[in-house]
Formats: C-alpha cells, sequence, structure tokens
C-alpha cells in the first residue's frame, strides 16, 4: 500500500504549551490514547516527520514532504477530509490559524501567502497545558474508535466485573479481579498491559503498551496512562504520557505528567481551591500567571522531574523539566526547570546530578541516555536559566 509523507510543524503554541514542549514538538503530545503525530499519520496511512526548533530537530527530524499540519491541531473526520482535498499552492486557515498547507518547502510566512481554503468548523486545538487533560475524554473516544474499528478484541480473565461492554483488549493484555465500567466511555487495554487485582476502573480510561494498573487502584473517567508506566492509588482525568511511575497511594487529579517521572508515595495534588475560585497557571510566554477559566486544575508536571514521598502540591501547580522535589508543606506553585528542593527552598539541579540520575532511569528501561538527549537538556538547562531566582 502507499504510504504518503507528512511534517507535523510548531506554530507559536510551542511557546505558550512549555514546559512540555521544551522536550519535544507539539505533535509529539499525547493526549487521548495517542500522540498528536501518530493520530495524522494513522488517519492519512502516512509516515511522519517534524518541523520543530532547531535544537528538538536531530531527535524530532523532518521528512521530505509536501503537506504540512499544524502539530498543535487534533484531526477529525471533516479535518482530514478537507485537509485532504488540498492542491498545492493552497492553505488551510480557522480565522488566523494555520491548520495545514501544500507547499514544496516548509516556510509559514510564505504559507500566508498561499491561497486560502477557509474552514468554519471546530475541532481540538491544544494552546495551553491544561488543554491536555480538558480534552482527554474527547481524544480518548476518537482514538478508542481509530484503533478498533474493524478489528476483534482479545479476552481477559473472567474473574473480572464488567459492566457495558465498550472495552477493547489487545493481544497480551491481562486483568484479574478487577472491575471495569465502560457504561459512560471506553476503556482500552493496550499490548502486554496488566491490571492488578481489585482495581476499580470507570471509562474513559486508556493504559497503553506495557503499563501498569497495581492493586486496588481507583482511576476515574478520562485518564490515560502511557506507554510502560505503573500506576496506582486515585487518578481522575489525568494523562501520563509513558516511562513513568505514580506507583503509590495518593490522589492525582486534572493533571499531565511527561515522560520520565516519579511520583512519591503518598503525595497527593489539590485540583479545588478551598474558595472554589478560578485557577490560575504559571505561563512561560508571558512570565506569569494565566488565568485558565477553569475551577478544577490541578498538577502540570514536565519531563525528567521527581518528587519524593508524601509531596504536597497546591492546586494548579507547573513543575518545569527535571525538577526534584521534597521535603514537608507545599511548595511554590511554580517550580522552575532544573529545581532542587521543596518548601523550605530550593537551589539548581545541576546537569551533572541530573544525568547520572537519568543514565540510571534509562537502564532500567534497557535504553541509552545518549549524546541527542544530553544536549537536549543542555539547551532547556540554558533557556530556562532567567526563571531560577534562588
Amino acid at each position: 500500500m502507499w504510504l504518503m509523507t507528512i511534517n507535523l510543524f510548531d506554530d507559536s503554541s510551542w511557546e505558550s504549551l512549555r514546559p512540555l514542549t521544551f522536550t519535544r514538538p507539539v505533535a509529539d503530545l499525547r493526549i487521548g490514547i495517542l500522540t498528536i503525530a501518530e493520530k495524522w499519520a494513522k488517519c492519512f496511512n502516512a509516515e511522519f516527520g517534524f518541523n520543530t526548533q532547531d535544537y528538538l530537530s536531530k531527535k524530532y527530524s523532518s521528512k521530505i514532504a509536501t503537506l504540512f499540519i499544524n502539530g498543535s491541531v487534533c484531526p477529525d473526520e471533516s479535518l482530514v477530509q478537507a485537509i485532504d482535498k488540498l492542491n498545492a499552492g493552497e492553505v488551510l486557515l480557522k480565522e488566523q490559524l494555520i491548520i495545514a498547507f501544500k507547499n514544496d518547502k516548509f516556510d509559514l510566512e510564505s504559507a500566508k501567502a498561499l491561497k486560502p481554503i477557509l474552514y468554519n468548523a471546530d475541532f481540538i486545538h491544544l494552546v495551553y497545558p491544561n488543554d491536555i487533560f480538558t480534552h482527554n475524554g474527547a481524544e480518548l473516544k476518537k482514538d478508542f474508535a481509530l484503533l478498533t474499528k474493524g478489528r476483534n478484541s482479545s479476552t481477559i480473565s473472567s474473574t473480572n466485573t464488567f459492566l457495558g461492554d465498550n472495552i477493547f483488549v489487545e493481544e497480551g493484555a491481562t486483568a484479574e479481579c478487577s472491575v471495569f465500567n465502560s457504561l459512560q466511555g471506553p476503556i482500552y487495554l493496550g499490548k502486554n498491559s496488566q491490571v492488578w487485582e481489585s482495581s476499580n476502573i470507570r471509562g474513559s480510561f486508556a493504559l497503553c503498551e506495557d503499563s501498569s494498573v497495581k492493586m486496588g487502584a481507583k482511576i476515574y473517567p478520562n485518564t490515560t496512562v502511557g506507554p510502560h508506566s505503573r500506576v496506582g492509588g486515585e487518578i481522575n482525568n489525568a494523562v501520563i504520557w509513558g516511562f513513568s511511575s505514580k506507583g503509590h497511594e495518593g490522589y492525582l487529579g486534572n493533571a499531565v505528567v511527561g515522560q520520565w517521572c516519579n511520583i512519591g508515595a503518598d503525595s497527593n495534588n489539590s485540583n479545588l481551591k478551598n474558595n472554589y475560585a478560578e485557577v490560575k497557571l504559571w505561563d512561560y510566554k508571558r512570565e506569569t500567571f494565566r488565568k485558565t477559566g477553569l475551577q478544577f486544575c490541578g498538577l502540570v508536571m514536565a519531563d525528567h522531574s521527581k518528587c519524593g514521598i508524601n509531596t504536597m502540591f497546591n492546586t494548579g501547580t507547573v513543575a518545569g523539566v527535571s525538577t526534584n522535589i521534597f521535603g514537608a508543606g507545599f511548595p511554590r506553585n511554580f517550580i522552575p526547570d532544573f529545581a532542587w528542593g521543596g518548601a523550605q527552598g530550593f537551589e539548581i539541579y545541576s546537569l551533572e546530578k541530573m544525568f547520572e540520575t537519568a543514565e540510571k532511569v534509562y537502564a532500567r528501561r534497557d535504553l541509552p541516555f545518549n549524546e541527542t538527549e544530553k544536549a537536549i537538556l543542555n539547551k532547556i538547562f540554558e533557556l530556562t536559566k532567567q526563571y531560577r531566582h534562588f
């Protein structure tokens, strides 16, 4: 079968989605079950590359392509049809937002001069980190339909209790003595995933490849656990991208947790202020706190961050790349990238120390912590110096 090629490009949303995008292009964000790039690739039966920041391009390279799609836009049937109809020299627009264009080279400025094709329907567009958990339920349902269409589910043990039958089990997935409620939304168990005994899961929920839900976990709707992760305790409307652990008791809600993160035992985040007021989140682009319009908003934690046991996160906390948080009390609502400490104060988490830890963490997954990864983190360390006032 003929395979087309597409490139997913970053626009200004890359800046407003920091710290989550410091380590990746926007289209590599996971929402629903798949990353945005994987969604588009599956919709178009395509290979994909990225037009992203220079320091990320060695890891996330571009491909030779004539179709360029905005990496912050999630596909749906109507959008796919509109993009598929584009001719060379045309750009698909929603007001001032460039959704996609066909051209012989990538250049956002020149794309504005292409023949405009207007698109008026609504779609999911990621601008801020909180958009990820806000739209996760809708994207999870879309991805479930995309991944399971025309396929038969594997089976899991009869020791489980099933409320509803909107569940899909990939090859090698196992579960015992647990409750799966898919009456309100689908449940997806990825290849070789495991649900341990006495877990209670209410859809919509996705457990991706080689991930585990530990005994007695309580999983609420609109939650995604990415590949190679392990979770336990209580989780509600949270997205954990992959290669991360929240393996113990404690609450995680209305949250996004990046890759290579670890949440210590009995750690909790608040997702509702005591006075029920609107939650604000730190905004890197504005260098101040931004109103989210949300009453429920918990934790945003970027890649490589860790917290010790009994860590308490206030409502609307942003933890940057490679933070190491521990100690009694509530740390500040914005924890700058490469910060080491807690409520009693922070110091700089040196690259040397961070690299030593990362090498051990990657080794546990039989993966190399290579020079490309180090170069990206070196650049992020430089880019975030201005936020470390300690």
